[in-house]
């Protein structure tokens, strides 16, 4: 590979390192090309993208960022792959831990080395479930919406039922006043 299609991969790996807040760094090292094209085709199922590139092209992509991502250079050994995903934190993770479900249960592949959420880093494999549990952004602002609104509509139903019990004891009198 010459110098400058080493560049071109840099720029374009750089560009979307930009544009995916959130990325994990795999190892599928020992999957077969069947194995490989099952995990890709997986990601693309579940709307995320998943590529290989040579280590020292993704630490200097990195670099270029304005986040320090230095935590990620131990984690760059063997044969890496990056999940990208757009607008789901966690989905990289579900995906990863769905597609170890399918090969059986003592399969730990592809290994899970690194994430980046919003360029908050995450390093080692003890991390992918919790991960796996986050909250989207789109899930946080409806709990929040939902908590704001609940003692508004407490208060409104609260001032509705006693409106009914109101008329109601309103009827009732009314009704005795006339025998």
């Amino acid at each position: 590979m010459t110098r400058d299609e080493k560049k071109e991969i840099i720029d374009g790996l750089t560009e979307k390192f930009r544009e995916n807040p959130f990325f994990y760094i795999t190892d599928a090292g020992g999957f077969s090309v069947k194995e490989v094209n099952a995990f890709r085709r997986a990601c693309f199922e579940k709307g995320v993208e998943y590529k290989v590139y040579k280590n020292t092209l993704i630490k200097k992509a990195l670099e270029n960022l304005d986040a320090d991502f230095s935590q990620l250079d131990s984690s760059l050994k063997g044969f890496s792959g990056i999940i990208f995903s757009k607008e789901t934190s966690n989905l990289p993770a579900k995906v990863l831990l769905d597609f170890r479900k399918k090969l059986g249960k003592k399969e730990t592949r592809p290994k899970f080395k690194g994430a980046s959420i919003d360029t908050d880093v995450f390093v080692g494999e003890a991390n992918l479930e919790m991960l796996s549990n986050l909250k989207s952004k789109q899930e946080l602002l409806g709990d929040l919406i939902g908590l704001l609104q609940s003692p508004a509509m407490n208060l409104i139903s609260a001032l509705q039922s006693g409106q009914n019990n109101i008329a109601g004891v309103l009827k009732a009198l009314e009704s005795r006043e006339e025998k």
